[in-house]
């Protein structure tokens, strides 16, 4: 198998600087500047590229002249997800590994300037010409595969050629047929999905009424308050934790709340003033139950 690779490596070079790869980028900086006698360092720290310049000499780092060209050079990279710079300058110095926490520690000491820049974002034309060359060069970078092939493969080429031809125009009938169904499924059927609508809507109203019929209280809290008394004096027979005694206090206090709430026109009223009392006394009473039990 024969391959072909045409691309140059500066190609991949320029392509990952403007993937905003730092390594890429030092490299590019470094190539453009190296007449100047500077050398950059990079790193990429909290959204903001920090930009490292070292030369032999202040005059090869003035500011107004360094700042300039390393603008216009970035921007012509364009380096996707970078629009913050911080540019530093130096006298050389050996290598330091942690250059920026130096800087960062000591800034009047370590620099002799330095200033941050915003990259200008690239205008549409230019990101269009930019998409274009990379889909170019991605074309370029798969694999040309030899003309003659064995007769195998020529054999099965076809075959598998007319497999997939098959498949796409499968899929492709099946989402028209799809398309045309939903088109015309409301032109045909208008009152169908009318009459959907509507049992929906009466089936959401039905079951709101029915929740406020449940969550709403009874019409007779006299009948309530009796059975609710009942409960709590069945309860009492068996109670063996303070945690039972509170639970049969707090049926006993809503046994007498609703006594409490009988119309003065009820012919039950006066019973139920009487039942209320009653019923606030074996609340309390369970109280102190409940209170010697925990003690």
């Amino acid at each position: 198998m024969v391959l072909k690779n045409m691309r140059d490596p500066m190609d991949d070079i320029a392509q990952q600087a403007r993937q905003g790869s730092v390594a890429a980028i030092i490299q590019t900086l470094n190539e453009q500047l190296i007449d100047v006698g500077i050398r950059t360092r990079a790193v990429l720290a909290d959204g903001i590229l920090q930009l490292l310049c070292e030369a032999a000499i202040p005059e090869q780092l003035e500011q107004s002249v360094t700042v300039a060209k390393i603008k216009q050079i970035l921007e012509e990279i364009a380096p996707r997800n970078i629009r913050r710079v911080k540019i530093n300058s130096r006298i050389v110095r050996e290598q330091q590994l942690l250059w920026l926490e130096e800087i960062n520690r000591d800034p009047d000491n370590q620099l002799l300037w330095s200033e941050e820049i915003i990259l200008t974002k690239p205008t549409l034309f230019k990101q269009l010409v930019e998409n274009r060359q990379n889909h170019q060069t991605a074309s370029r970078k798969k694999l040309s595969l030899p003309k003659t092939s064995s007769p195998y493969l020529r054999e099965k080429n076809p075959y598998w050629r007319g497999i997939l031809s098959g498949v796409g125009l499968s899929l492709l009938l099946l989402f028209l047929g799809w398309l045309l169904h939903e088109w015309l499924a409301p032109k045909l059927h208008p009152q169908t999905t009318s009459q959907a609508v509507n049992s929906k809507t009466n089936s959401s109203q039905t079951s709101g009424i029915a929740q406020r019929q449940l969550s709403s209280p009874t019409s007779d809290p006299f009948a309530q308050a009796v059975r609710l008394a009942e409960q709590a004096s069945t309860a009492g027979k068996t109670i063996q934790t303070s945690a039972q005694w509170l639970d049969v206090a707090a049926k006993w206090e809503r046994a007498s709340d609703l006594m409490k709430a009988v119309k003065p026109d009820d012919h039950r009223y006066k019973t139920a003033q009487d039942r209320m009392k009653l019923y606030r006394k074996n609340s309390e009473a369970a109280q102190k139950q409940a209170t010697q039990r925990r003690s």
